[in-house]
């Protein structure tokens, strides 16, 4: 039985990145959806780019249509940004630029950032080092976060991604080590998929520490709008309700075949959804 409800989903904006952000949170409101989830890239919310004025500007721009914002996610994946860095002056940009996005998550109104590790060098020679810079830049972010009264989403990541955390196992070795109040585990269904994983396994194994979802359809790869990859959304919406997980399931759709039209990958999604949710 789903007992999950139609407003525990969330939409995000990284699709729309040849759109102006108004255009996806005006079809967030025609969707009939009340949260969002924000990505954080130009050219909708570049933070290096902004000042003060213009991170209030946008939290106006969402609250006036009644939107609520679950989770920030400054991009981390592609820019120069790696918590668990080979040089202290990357992993000392790397802090700056999640200390300064987090500052910012406070200011838009949400209390939730999501954060990954980063990554060491492939061949794992530097494995056991990026492992320990990762956790002592994540503890320092969980401190920053306490005072600010956020909680950090913490993301597994696909393996050709990160080989630091990329499965349900070394996400929990992550967590453990970390052991912090404000810290939460995260999954994104992509890379869980790719791992032979179950939204069940996490859920297990997390419970209420498990705060975020990506919530997204793959073939198994790619970040696609339910109803165009092979993953069994109403199977995996019966796990997370046998769990009573209360948190959000947000769309992440990325896969490059929605940027010209993004609209339809959010009214399809959401659509499919709606259709089997309370």
């Amino acid at each position: 039985m789903i007992t999950i409800r139609k407003n525990q989903i969330s939409v995000m904006n990284i699709q729309y990145g040849y759109y102006p952000l108004e255009k996806f949170l005006d079809d967030a409101v025609m969707a009939e959806v009340n949260h969002i989830e924000l990505w954080g890239a130009a050219p909708h919310f570049h933070l290096e780019d902004m000042t003060y004025k213009d991170v209030c500007h946008i939290r106006h721009q969402i609250e006036r249509r009644g939107l609520d914002l679950v989770c920030y996610t400054p991009e981390q994946c592609i820019y120069p940004i790696n918590l668990a860095g080979e040089t202290q002056a990357q992993r000392t940009r790397s802090l700056q630029f999640f200390e300064d996005n987090l500052r910012a998550a406070s200011e838009l109104g949400t209390n939730k950032m999501l954060v990954t590790t980063g990554w060491g060098y492939m061949d794992d020679s530097n494995k056991e080092e990026a492992w320990k810079y990762a956790r002592e830049g994540l503890m320092s972010l969980g401190d920053m976060a306490a005072d600010y009264h956020m909680t950090l989403a913490l993301e597994v990541l696909r393996r050709d991604e990160s080989n630091l955390v990329y499965n349900l196992s070394t996400l929990k070795k992550m967590m453990d080590e970390l052991n912090h109040p404000n810290i939460g585990a995260m999954i994104d269904t992509i890379p869980m998929a790719l791992a032979g994983e179950h939204p069940e396994d996490y859920l297990n194994t997390f419970g209420e520490r498990l705060v975020h979802v990506h919530f997204i359809d793959g073939a198994p790869r790619g970040h696609l709008a339910w109803g165009d990859g092979c993953l069994d959304m109403k199977d995996y919406l019966e796990e997370f309700s046998r769990y009573s997980y209360n948190g959000f399931l947000s769309l992440e759709i990325t896969d490059g075949r929605y940027r010209m039209e993004p609209t339809a990958s959010i009214l399809q999604s959401v659509k499919r959804l709606y259709d089997v949710l309370i």
